[in-house]
């Protein structure tokens, strides 16, 4: 599967994989300046923004389409970002296949299986008409029936596109994911260790990395370290500038 992509700057390669119902586009901000420094590979996952769909979707599949971009590019080895769902795929990605990733950053998420977090926003989702929707204050205002937070939905609304005839379509595969939830939702579950530098980012005004989940983590990532932020879970688009300072120093450490 090729991905949909943007690069931004020069230096090591630096690949960013975003969450759950998001984009490269939310990335934007983080790239641009952490391409000051890198090259940034910022990636659309499978089933996400302009990448292709398909009816298989998991991390052993995401974490092949790392490789498959890194081979694709011909990066001996790279630098690797992932948040929320992107940090499970990076995980998944750094356990799988050690001898491409120099160093990981995994933001605010941790190895365990998480509750269903999402109902709501699927369910929002399915529920819009969106052949009926003549504007974006039209979808707004259909899903804030059950999504009552502006900046959720708004985030949502960024998957947005026309189709030839006008209409809205989402850009994400909604049913994929829909049925496919629960793939998202589970935990690390390889026979791997990869030894190497990682760093983990967690908020803390989000319970997605417990004291308790440092513990299991350390089995995974026995050279991880972990530094909290003052933000929600969001950290990228409530800190882009203590983020981006803190991944530069971290990947270009010794």
């Amino acid at each position: 599967m090729k991905l949909h992509f943007q690069e931004y700057g020069e230096g090591p390669p630096l690949i960013i994989l975003h969450g759950l119902f998001g984009m490269l586009d939310n990335w934007n901000t983080v790239s641009r300046i952490l391409g000051e420094r890198f090259r940034v590979y910022a990636l659309d996952q499978r089933n996400h923004g302009r990448s292709p769909h398909s009816v298989k979707f998991n991390y052993p599949v995401m974490a092949a389409d790392v490789r498959d971009f890194i081979a694709e590019h011909n990066l001996p080895t790279c630098f690797l970002l992932g948040h929320s769902m992107g940090g499970k795929t990076a995980m998944w990605t750094a356990l799988s296949y050690p001898q491409l990733i120099e160093r990981l950053v995994v933001i605010d998420i941790s190895t365990r299986a998480y509750p269903s977090l999402h109902d709501s926003i699927l369910d929002a989702l399915d529920s819009v008409p969106l052949s009926d929707m003549k504007s974006r204050q039209d979808v707004d205002h259909a899903l804030s029936a059950q999504i009552a937070e502006a900046p959720v939905r708004q985030f949502l609304m960024k998957n947005l596109a026309r189709r030839e005839d006008g209409a809205f379509r989402w850009k994400m595969n909604l049913p994929v994911i829909s049925s496919q939830y629960g793939e998202i939702m589970k935990g690390v579950d390889i026979d791997a260790v990869y030894s190497k530098p990682t760093l983990f980012v967690r908020s803390r005004r989000s319970s997605y990395i417990s004291d308790r989940d440092t513990v299991e983590i350390r089995k995974f990532f026995p050279s991880s370290t972990f530094v909290d932020f003052d933000t929600g879970h969001w950290v990228h688009a409530e800190a882009p500038g203590q983020l981006t300072t803190t991944v530069a120093e971290f990947l270009l450490g010794s």
